[in-house]
């Protein structure tokens, strides 16, 4: 039933936004055509809670853009749900953040992509970093609990220690980091997306500042297309903390979480493609109905471990940990293939394509249609590990890159040249053990 399976539904309540950003995977700019009127988005608050949704989260475009946003809220508020919000934080005065606290907001999410030159320059306003930081003073001073969110692409990667530094010091709580995937603009600036291979260089950078994060009083949470069965998965689903029980068992479109698009269109992600995964809308059916009967919001609860891997195919299909996994976060395998079930960012497929003397690499074959939430279709390049990268790459990312801030230790070198830890003795790499046997 629905009430014992969805509890998290994230709302894109408008698509207008006042930012537009390379990385945006729903083209925001302008509201969508016919979005929902304040009575059907009230009912469909309403609905949520009949269903059993526990939080929702306000997301754009730019949520605050829509007249009627703080009335939306406070319902939820007041139907006993916990009402979030994610925010490019570009024009939250003080006087708007006690408005939002008025009206049950209870934490925001602030996002962040990299140092000023390049945030402004991925979010496509001067100004809009200085703003970020101005939204979380506001949030602060109102008294709502406030994270940040950055998206890890090879404009933003070099700089991860520098964004930890500043909202750490801005008050974040937590941060939540998650890959670019080439889908809506990022299909069309395919160039900042990181390489499979690029991965074996950012993961020991993620996880020394997961802990750093940790013992700073930050939670990094790591996103839906984030690590699989590396050695620093338990680490970086541990939030800083090497748990034993935390690490990466599948995808949970439809199973915890729901996706809603401002025009009514219900997904069971808010990051799953709109045209292959929609499972209805609420102007035709019940949110129950589509929830409980729609095959697009469950196809992720396979009655078996057959059913569970059947999609799955290239490596993810011979994977060692392909019946807990299966294939990864859904929406980043499919936008770059057009199908789910192979995912290219994977740390243990990384390393394992290492150990084999290959690299992978994709390239863009072809282009999205310009759609809200589309993609095109690349290519999977297999090479060897020492061929020369392409001339033309200039945004290639290596450990090289990283800037670290001053004062803290220097990186240790492996054998084969890479970044694996601090001299730092307080920390050390995490072992990743087995978990299933196939």
């Amino acid at each position: 039933m629905a009430n014992r399976r969805i509890t998290y539904a994230v709302w894109e309540i408008t698509l207008k936004c006042n930012l537009s950003c390379q990385h945006c995977g729903s083209r925001a700019g302008q509201e969508r055509t016919d979005e929902l009127s304040t009575d059907e988005a009230l009912d469909l608050v309403r609905q949520l809670a009949d269903i059993g949704i526990k939080e929702v989260t306000l997301i754009g475009g730019e949520a605050f853009l829509r007249s009627d946003w703080l009335q939306i809220a406070k319902a939820i508020s007041d139907a006993g749900m916990t009402c979030g919000m994610t925010t490019g934080g570009l024009g939250i005065s003080l006087d708007t953040a006690r408005r939002m606290k008025a009206a049950g907001i209870e934490v925001v999410s602030v996002s962040v992509d990299g140092l000023e030159a390049t945030h402004d320059r991925l979010r496509g306003k001067k100004g809009s970093w200085q703003w970020a930081f101005k939204t979380m003073s506001h949030l602060e001073q109102v008294g709502i609990r406030f994270g940040c969110n950055t998206q890890i692409n090879r404009l933003s990667a070099p700089e991860f220690p520098q964004i930890y530094r500043r909202i750490r010091d801005a008050g974040a709580f937590a941060w939540q980091i998650q890959l670019t995937v080439p889908m809506g603009n990022a299909a069309d600036n395919h160039d900042i997306l990181m390489q499979p291979h690029e991965l074996l260089d950012l993961y020991p950078m993620l996880a020394r500042l997961a802990e750093r994060a940790y013992r700073e009083g930050v939670m990094v949470q790591a996103g839906n297309n984030i690590g699989y069965y590396g050695p620093y998965e338990r680490l970086l689903r541990g939030r800083g903390h090497a748990d034993p029980w935390q690490f990466w068992q599948g995808c949970n479109a439809g199973l915890a979480v729901l996706g809603i698009e401002a025009d009514g269109a219900i997904k069971g992600c808010p990051s799953l493609p709109t045209a292959a995964y929609t499972g209805g809308n609420i102007r035709n059916d019940s949110l129950r109905t589509i929830v409980e009967k729609r095959e697009e919001l469950r196809f992720n609860l396979g009655a078996d471990s057959a059913r569970g891997t059947e999609h799955l195919w290239g490596f993810c299909k011979s994977c060692q940990f392909a019946e807990l996994c299966r294939g990864g976060c859904s929406f980043t395998a499919h936008v770059f293939f057009d199908r789910r079930g192979n995912n290219p960012y994977c740390h243990h497929r990384a390393l394992a394509q290492a150990r084999r003397g290959i690299r992978e690499r994709v390239v863009a074959r072809t282009r999205a249609r310009g759609l809200p939430f589309d993609n095109g279709v690349f290519e999977l390049v297999e090479e060897p590990q020492s061929a020369p990268w392409p001339e033309n790459d200039a945004l290639h990312f290596t450990a090289e890159r990283i800037q670290w801030p001053q004062g803290w230790a220097p990186e240790v070198r492996s054998a084969d040249g890479r970044a694996t830890a601090s001299s730092n003795p307080s920390w050390r790499p995490v072992t990743f053990l087995p978990v299933v046997n196939t």
